[in-house]
């Protein structure tokens, strides 16, 4: 199975910078948006073969996400079932008969890191909704965790050190998580890949200087690691201020 995770900064944007071209290229069985900022209604997709699943925030141009798959599941959830996190449009559960599979857009803590109490809450919980499923058979979820979790995860570590998606904190929750017994798939084989990233700023020509962050990911539950293949950054394709991930898996 191959699967991609794109944050899209806006998919109606991302439509006219030739997704529809990247998204055929990529071919992947389940294919996963992250930051739609959509309404339902706002927009088709003509993608045959594929079902489609959106979950929308409550708030008009925010948030969102999507998940487009070529493998039919046996049910579908949007949210964690917690009302605090749920009217954001941050995550949806596909369920297989032989795992579950999330995408989760995670939130920001944003400037001056005013939302950094919520997002560590957030963190709990979605740890704990992670763990609940992965007593019930494997998991594999993806999306932008705005997370750098290591310093070889960004470009200018020591500048960035208590900037939103390097603090301290955003680092030791992903850190908690990993020892809860999953894998980030892109380290699990290149593990000392430097300048590697997901994401750059719109300014100071970033992308251009690749002084980016990886903050986009796929993670397994550990008991999936025997069956991982290869995980990708496509850093080529330029849709959105981040590229899209992969993960191949025979499952």
């Amino acid at each position: 199975m191959r699967a991609v995770s794109w944050n899209v900064n806006g998919l109606r944007a991302c439509v006219g910078k030739n997704f529809m071209d990247d998204f055929k290229r990529l071919d992947a069985d389940i294919f996963c948006l992250q930051e739609t900022k959509l309404q339902k209604g706002q927009i088709e997709l003509d993608l045959p073969g594929y079902t489609q699943y959106w979950n929308y925030a409550e708030k008009k141009g925010y948030s969102g996400t999507a998940v487009f798959t070529k493998i039919k599941p046996i049910n579908v959830t949007y949210g964690m079932g917690i009302d605090e996190h749920d009217h954001e449009g941050r995550v949806i559960t596909l369920e297989f008969d032989d795992y579950f599979f999330i995408t989760v857009y995670t939130p920001n803590s944003k400037q001056e890191l005013e939302r950094l109490d919520y997002r560590q809450q957030w963190e709990d919980d979605f740890r704990a909704y992670l763990c609940s499923l992965k007593e019930k058979k494997p998991v594999i979820f993806c999306g932008d965790l705005n997370v750098a979790h290591k310093e070889i995860d960004l470009k200018n570590p020591s500048s960035n050190h208590h900037n939103a998606g390097f603090t301290d904190e955003e680092r030791e929750k992903m850190t908690v998580l990993l020892n809860s017994g999953f894998t980030d798939t892109f380290r699990f084989f290149y593990p000392d890949a430097k300048d590697v990233y997901s994401w750059w700023s719109y300014r100071f020509k970033a992308r251009e200087k690749n002084a980016g962050w990886r903050i986009d990911y796929f993670i397994v539950s550990d008991d999936l690691n025997d069956r991982l293949k290869d995980a990708k950054i496509h850093t080529d394709i330029l849709g959105s201020d981040h590229c899209p991930v992969e993960l191949d898996i025979d499952i």
